[in-house]
């Protein structure tokens, strides 16, 4: 992980004591896109009602903000997020 992930993945740690989310794991899983292209979300995160992909970034490229769309355009069930760390919050962007 990287520094971002690491402070991502200690926000996620509260929220779990908090018991605002069930669970969450760092690159659990690789979503095939197509033939020799693959995305791996950086965290899912266990919800009541659902199973988050959250992609933490500092900055966002062109091509990780397309794979994150044709990831959600094909792989509806999950709810995919966008996380950047902005003034000291983490502000998060849905997609699908």
């Amino acid at each position: 992980m990287n520094k971002t992930e690491q402070a991502y993945a200690a926000h996620l740690a509260l929220l779990q004591r908090a018991g605002e989310i069930a669970d969450y794991r760092f690159e659990p899983l690789k979503l095939r896109l197509a033939d020799k292209t693959f995305y791996t979300p950086d965290f899912a995160v266990v919800r009541a009602d659902c199973l988050e992909l959250h992609e933490v970034k500092g900055f966002w490229e062109d091509d990780a903000r397309v794979k994150i769309k044709v990831a959600a355009a094909q792989y509806p069930w999950f709810r995919f997020v966008a996380v950047q760390r902005k003034r000291q919050q983490w502000v998060m962007e849905e997609f699908g």
